[in-house]
């Protein structure tokens, strides 16, 4: 039996971003729909980060396909890192990193929930504060409602994406201590 050190990873409560001074965190939020098949990918990163020990300054969250509602949480962070899934053309459970500063930056064909997540990324940058902002994409070719079930090339994708994002968060964090 794993004994996990971590918070829950379903924090509805604002509270929970301002608990404690996150100016050298780095906040690691998956993006998409759980019950949409390979759309949901984000959120079964976030879960799959959940069981791992993470150092103190790497926090999670399954952002859902929250839009607006996640704008709380940029305050707070001088790093985010998304994770999201995208029907770009590439082949199943290839992994890219963008930095994404307008909604423009983003892949042509990002998920069901794209046109949220992309109007609140411009949003992000026209706040008083705006935090460093990266965003992994994991390749799919559909999305088969009603179903938690990922595609094999997709699923085996989280692992190599989760260690690119840990060497990711320790050169963010290095470079904001």
């Amino acid at each position: 039996m794993n004994n996990y050190k971590r918070a829950p990873v379903a924090i509805s409560s604002d509270a929970f971003f301002f608990e404690k001074d996150k100016s050298n965190s780095v906040l690691i939020l998956g993006i998409g729909n759980y019950l949409m098949g390979d759309e949901g990918v984000g959120v079964h990163l976030i879960q799959e980060m959940a069981k791992i020990d993470l150092p103190e300054h790497i926090d999670i969250l399954d952002g859902g396909t929250g839009g607006f509602l996640l704008l709380s949480c940029f305050e707070a962070y001088k790093s985010v890192i998304f994770v999201d899934a995208t029907m770009d053309g590439k082949e199943e459970g290839t992994i890219s990193l963008i930095r994404p500063k307008f909604a423009a930056d983003f892949p042509s064909a990002l998920s069901v929930h794209d046109v949220g997540l992309k109007d609140m990324v411009e949003a992000v940058y026209l706040m008083e504060t705006k935090p460093d902002i990266q965003l992994f994409t994991i390749s799919i070719k559909g999305i088969t409602p009603m179903t938690v079930e990922l595609n094999s090339k997709v699923k085996q994708a989280i692992p190599e994406t989760i260690e690119q994002i840990l060497k990711l968060t320790e050169k963010l964090y290095t470079q904001a201590s």
